[in-house]
């Protein structure tokens, strides 16, 4: 496939064109809590409990720039705000079940297999004798 911009950067392949836009550590984990359910900034920031603020809240904006989240503001005192997944953005989930499973294969190969499988697994892991 020939090499193409957008929005300024040169992109060589539709793999790395797609993890620009889910990549990194946070996107996916983020979507991946939305596949469900809509839920409210504080929600995600409690089910994501080693992000920071600055981190989450840049990582929603850019999913929303892309089209894959989309937030509500809410006019109420305090303001309330929800976000939830787009249909672009639920296309994402198949692909991240496979990463999800390809990831716990890895893991019990390596022996670093510990976690409930229900959310992510924590950055620790423990080599099993």
């Amino acid at each position: 496939m020939p090499e193409f911009k957008y929005k300024g950067k040169l992109y060589y392949n539709p793999v790395e064109f797609v993890l620009d836009w889910i990549g990194g550590a946070w996107k996916m984990p983020i979507l991946w809590r939305l596949r469900e359910k809509t839920l409210r900034y504080s929600e995600i920031k409690k089910t994501l409990s080693h992000i920071s603020d600055k981190m989450l809240a840049q990582s929603l904006r850019e999913l929303e720039e892309n089209g894959l989240v989309h937030r509500k503001v809410y006019a109420v005192v305090p303001p309330r705000t929800e976000y939830s997944l787009t249909e672009l953005g639920k296309k994402t989930i198949p692909m991240i079940i496979s990463l999800r499973e390809l990831g716990i294969t890895f893991m019990k190969t390596s022996g670093a297999y510990t976690e409930d499988l229900e959310s992510f697994p924590n950055a620790k892991t423990t080599k099993k004798k």
